[in-house]
Order: structure tokens, then C-alpha cells, then sequence
């Protein structure tokens, strides 16, 4: 009884002083001064076209291939692949720091050439990466660390719109070269080499291997081989960005052409490479990364660095991805596969490309649509303006990012001639 006298009590007194016990206690917040941040422009269309209730709405802003009805597709050899996967009942245990052997091998040999003189002499390394964006970051992390002589990286402009925070905040400085001419949207060669010829020795230079993201404008063999020249002269060190190899021609040589020749020419580059849309391992994260150095004695002791590098990030790579694009790379019959698989995807989007420009006249369109053929690869940049732009997705529901560009892999052969359509209305 006592004890329960005791409990009315100090209930009775809690009713009229609340105990500190009864009082919430926040301590002050450690994140006052984190401002909001912007939201991602790609993300922030495809938000907008979800909750477009429109039957005829288009998404042109993702970066992702989509067949001729506009769904996600999964490569047959890559289904095969991951069978014979499966048949063998591997282990899930870690990878080394630098990856997957086989994987990484073929990972250079398909972008150096089999027979390269290069791989012959073991003179380069290749690492595996967690897709594009990893090896960039990698690579970048690197010449932070290693590449001391000269802080500046310089960027076409436009870039791909990750290529700066990945630069950035790995302590590089950024630049930029005239890459694009807004008045014919394609190439400006002349801006190009005047601004190259003027970069300090020893910078770093970011090349697009082919299918330039954002603009689908790559340089003519002939200018290669002038930027290299030019590249060279200045003592630069070029680092390319190859996240599209096949799916930009159809050919993996041909789209590997800037990347051997450079290297041919004597450049010891830095290459980054990706799988994602050539193979459509998105969300495998695929991807490697090279460099090219003086002798074998030199990639030795380039790659432990990469290990020291890598193994306080992530560790070592992921596996899946990397035994699937290598079981197709090294097995002859899904090889064969994947390169038949990876030209129809090229050749849908061109044929879009076409199908696109062909509509534009049967729409009556007086302008000259010619870049959209002449431009590769996944993007195109149409040349429309902001207030074009937004007149397309308030009057057609047709979705892109502002500076017009637009992702041809949400073309379809249904939905092209409303696309002409629209895009003729805001232009005429």
C-alpha cells in the first residue's frame, strides 16, 4: 500500500510540474547550414512526365536505350550469358581490389584492338570499375594524387553534365575548349584547335570517344588525327571518355577509332569505359579503366597505386556484372550475338534519326534538320531554345531538358510523326 500511496504521489505532483523525464530533450541539429540543393535536371523531367496524365506524353530526357515500343530491353546474350552463369554454380566471394581478371582483359582488348601493340608489351593496366562514372572518378582520384605537375583538366563545352562535380571534387580545376557550334549544331573545329593550341602543358584534356554526350557531334577521322597533332604539340594528356562503344556506329572499331589512333600517335592516355549501353548492363555497373604507360615496369607500379586508391572507396567491384560482359566478350557464339544485338540498337536509333527529319518535311518545316542525321548516338541537341522547349511540354507533353536536348531512344516509329509534329508547331 505504501508503495501505491507513493506512485499516486509522485503522479499526482507530475500532473502539476511535468518531470523532466516527461519533456521532449533535442539536442541542437548538426545540419543547420546544409542548404537544399538543387534538384537534378534529368530526374526532375522524368517527375514531370509521371505525373503528365496525357495518353500521348513523351519522355526524351532518359539516358537509357528503349526498344521500338519504347520498353527497357534486356539483350538475349546477356540472358544467355547469365544462364551459363547460373549452370556453373560459382561462388559469391570477393574480387580482388582490381577486379575481375577475365573481365578486365577483355575489357581492353575490346577497346585497344586484339592485337594491340600496347597490350603485347604490358604496358597498361586496366581496372575494374563501377561503370562509367566509377572509372572517372577513379582516373580522376588519380591524377589528383599522382598527376602533380598540373591541377587543370579542361572540358569540351558542353560535357556530359557529371564529368565536372566528378573532376571537382576529386581537387582537379576545371576548364573548357569550344567544342560546340550553336549556329550550325555540330562541330566547332576551328574553336576547337584555337583553343587547344592555347591550353598550359601538361594539362589534362577530356575527350568523348565517340557519341559526344551531351551533343551527338564527334569529329571527323581527318580532325582526330589534327586535335592529335595539336594535343601532342602542347604536351597534353588526353583522357577519353568511351561510354559507348558499338552503340554509337554500330561498329566497335569504328567507334574505337579515335581512342587507337591517339595511342598509335604515341599519347600514353587514360581511358574510361562503360557497359551500360552497349550491353544494357544499367544497373550492373560495369565498367574499367586504363592507363596507358611508358613500360611494364611503369603499370606495375601505376596499378598498386590504383589499389591503394581503391580500396578505401569501395573496396573491390561488384562481380555479377563483370562475369556476364565477360562470358559474352570471351565466349565466341555470344560475341557473335552481342555485336549483331549491339548494331540494332544503333541502327534503330539512326533510322529514328531519319524517320524524324523525313516527318519534320511532310510537316513543312522550312528549316534545316540536317545535324539531327549528321549528329551520333543516343543524344541528339536539336537546337531548340528554352521557350521552345517549354512550349513542347505544356502544349505536346513532350519531355526534355531545356538546352534541347533529346534522348532518340524514346523515339519510336509509333510516336515520331507526333514528335514532328510538335516540334514543328514550336519552330514554324
Amino acid at each position: 500500500m505504501a508503495l501505491l500511496k507513493t506512485t499516486k504521489f509522485i503522479s499526482s505532483v507530475g500532473s502539476l510540474t511535468p518531470s523532466l523525464a516527461s519533456l521532449p530533450i533535442r539536442a541542437s541539429s548538426w545540419w543547420t547550414e546544409v542548404q537544399m540543393g538543387p534538384p537534378d535536371p534529368i530526374l526532375g523531367v522524368t517527375e514531370a512526365f509521371k505525373r503528365d496524365t496525357n495518353s500521348k506524353k513523351m519522355n526524351l530526357g532518359v539516358g537509357a536505350y528503349r526498344d521500338d515500343n519504347g520498353k527497357p530491353y534486356v539483350l538475349n546474350c546477356v540472358r544467355k550469358a547469365e544462364s551459363l552463369i547460373a549452370s556453373k554454380a560459382l561462388d559469391k566471394e570477393y574480387l580482388g581490389i582490381v577486379g575481375l581478371g577475365d573481365f578486365n582483359k577483355a575489357c581492353a582488348e575490346l577497346a585497344l584492338g586484339q592485337d594491340s601493340d600496347v597490350l603485347k608489351s604490358k604496358r597498361s593496366i586496366t581496372v575494374q570499375t563501377i561503370s562509367g562514372t566509377g572509372s572517372l572518378r577513379v582516373g580522376a582520384n588519380f591524377l589528383s594524387r599522382f598527376h602533380t605537375v598540373a591541377r587543370d583538366v579542361y572540358l569540351p563545352k558542353p560535357s556530359w553534365g557529371n564529368h565536372t562535380p566528378i573532376f571537382r571534387d576529386a581537387g582537379m580545376q576545371l576548364k573548357a575548349y569550344r567544342y560546340y557550334d550553336p549556329a550550325t549544331c555540330g562541330f566547332d573545329f576551328t574553336g576547337a584547335l584555337d583553343d587547344i593550341s592555347k591550353i598550359p602543358q601538361n594539362s589534362v584534356i577530356l575527350l568523348h570517344a565517340c557519341a559526344h554526350n551531351p551533343t551527338g557531334v564527334d569529329p571527323r577521322p581527318e580532325q582526330w588525327k589534327e586535335l592529335s597533332a595539336v594535343i601532342k604539340e602542347r604536351k597534353l594528356l588526353p583522357f577519353f571518355d568511351m561510354a559507348y562503344q558499338g552503340f554509337a556506329s554500330g561498329d566497335i572499331d569504328r567507334d574505337a577509332w579515335a581512342v587507337r589512333y591517339f595511342i598509335e600517335q604515341g599519347h600514353n592516355i587514360l581511358l574510361s569505359q562503360s557497359f551500360a549501353k552497349n550491353m544494357g548492363l544499367y544497373g550492373e555497373r560495369v565498367g574499367g579503366f586504363t592507363v596507358v604507360c611508358g613500360d611494364a615496369e611503369e603499370a606495375k607500379r601505376v596499378e598498386s597505386q590504383l589499389k591503394i586508391l581503391i580500396r578505401p572507396i569501395y573496396s573491390n567491384p561488384p562481380m555479377n556484372g563483370a562475369r556476364i560482359a565477360s562470358t559474352i566478350l570471351t565466349t565466341p557464339e555470344l560475341r557473335s550475338t552481342w555485336l549483331e544485338e549491339v548494331k540494332g540498337m544503333a541502327d534503330r536509333i539512326i533510322r529514328m534519326r531519319e524517320m524524324l527529319v523525313t516527318n519534320l518535311k511532310k510537316e513543312g518545316s522550312t528549316h534545316n534538320w540536317q545535324h539531327v542525321t549528321d549528329q551520333i548516338g543516343m543524344f541528339c541537341f536539336t537546337g531548340l531554345k528554352p521557350e521552345q522547349v517549354e512550349r513542347l511540354t505544356k502544349d505536346f507533353s513532350v519531355y526534355m531538358t531545356k538546352d534541347g536536348r533529346i534522348s532518340v531512344a524514346g523515339v519510336t516509329s509509333g510516336n515520331v510523326e507526333y514528335l514532328a509534329h510538335a516540334i514543328h508547331q514550336v519552330t514554324k
